[in-house]
């Protein structure tokens, strides 16, 4: 009912939101379930989700995303940690190699999906090798975008009961800034490799204080792009021709 809602109101774009979304059940219904039902909504042209955990990504609803033109084909995969024994201590339920299974399933089942994921360092007792462990599942991947945050301790959680915040915060700091330089050449080669390709963006946001007549939009992979206004209005779904590339935003002209 919500979503008739929305697209009655004019909105072309939805996001299912939720901690662990792809665990979704109600009564016989699963989260792929809930797809294709939203995606029957007149009006409605583009679905998201947020934020899934690797171990609900059953067949399923891989298929779902692959086939249904109104599921964008961007999934968000938390990895939190390329070492074992890190995630272990996450409670993440998941292995690196298990990890990197799934990663590789999903590109083989969504041709061109974009992928990006969640990345923490200097979680409790992590040492230098098993961050190095992280950057590697970086570099192996190849997700298109990372969200990086550096460990902190906050009240009430299990990891603030049982264990030391003992990663010193200079350790943190360069850490995430090693991190942060490998993701941004992944991004950039990831972004490159967009030159020349059409892709339909959805037309979300206009201008800056430097420059008021530039839009912003959204690729089906969740890709940023700007082009100058050219007679198209926000809310529309149009062809850009991607002409340039940096780590964070495709620069298109529309078609």
């Amino acid at each position: 009912e919500e979503t008739r809602r929305l697209a009655g109101e004019g909105f072309k774009q939805v996001t299912l939101l939720g901690q662990n979304v792809n665990s979704y059940h109600c009564e016989d219904h699963d989260f792929a379930d809930l797809l294709e039902a939203v995606s029957a909504v007149e009006g409605i042209e583009r679905i998201r989700f947020t934020s899934p955990h690797p171990k609900d990504f059953p067949d399923k609803l891989l298929h779902v995303v692959a086939r249904n033109p109104k599921v964008c084909k961007h999934i968000h995969l938390p990895l939190q940690s390329g070492s074992n024994r890190v995630l272990e201590l996450m409670d993440r339920t998941y292995t690196r190699e298990e990890f990197m299974a799934l990663a590789a399933k999903i590109r083989s089942l969504i041709p061109g999906v974009a992928l990006s994921t969640d990345v923490i360092v200097g979680f409790c007792t992590e040492t230098d090798a098993e961050f190095k462990e992280t950057l590697d599942v970086l570099e192996q991947v190849g997700f298109d975008s990372a969200f990086t945050f550096k460990y902190s301790q906050r009240k009430g959680t299990i990891a603030s009961r049982k264990y030391k915040d003992d990663v010193p915060e200079a350790i943190k700091t360069e850490r995430i800034v090693l991190l942060n330089e490998v993701q941004k050449k992944i991004s950039l080669r990831k972004n490159r490799a967009h030159i020349g390709k059409t892709l339909e963006i959805l037309l979300e946001n206009k201008g800056s204080k430097r420059s008021p007549d530039i839009l912003y939009g959204r690729a089906d992979g969740n890709q940023l792009v700007t082009l100058v206004e050219g007679g198209c209005a926000l809310g529309e779904l149009i062809q850009v021709r991607v002409i340039d590339a940096s780590p964070n935003v495709l620069k298109g002209v529309a078609i």
